[in-house]
């Protein structure tokens, strides 16, 4: 797994958009990366509706935030519009972005674990985040940025 100080390995992936998403394009802001186990699920959900409740907050702090999953572009695509999510979720079905951090073991995973990254603006890790309460992490993560 990546740890506080490392360069944050950067990805390309499609969106729920169906837009490719790099976290070159980012480069500059603060991002945020929250690995979700699965769409549409109840902790997912919670966590997902904190950081969508927060969001200009986190945006006055140069935030940008990336929800991340192994769900496919349909799957994510629905959570996001059932939700109102006003961030990209990506679409990481080849697990590369979750091998790449850590959170997951093996590019068979059926999910990645809930965990989160916080990325600099210079492209190092930040904060690192193994466990996280998915009903109160988006509040307690806010607070250390």
């Amino acid at each position: 797994m990546v740890q506080v100080g490392d360069v944050a390995p950067d990805f390309r992936v499609q969106n729920h958009r169906g837009e490719e998403t790099t976290l070159k394009q980012f480069s500059g802001k603060t991002v945020v990366l929250w690995f979700y186990p699965k769409a549409s699920t109840g902790g997912c959900t919670a966590e997902g509706c904190g950081f969508r409740d927060r969001i200009e907050a986190y945006e006055a702090k140069g935030v940008q935030i990336l929800g991340v999953s192994f769900d496919t572009l349909a799957e994510n695509a629905k959570f996001a519009e059932d939700n109102h999510f006003p961030y990209p979720l990506l679409c990481d079905v080849d697990r590369q972005i979750g091998m790449a951090y850590g959170a997951c073991d093996s590019p068979d995973a059926k999910t990645p674990k809930r965990m989160t990254f916080v990325v600099g603006p210079d492209g190092k890790l930040l904060q690192v985040h193994a466990q996280v309460n998915a009903r109160e992490h988006p509040e307690a993560l806010l607070k250390t940025l």
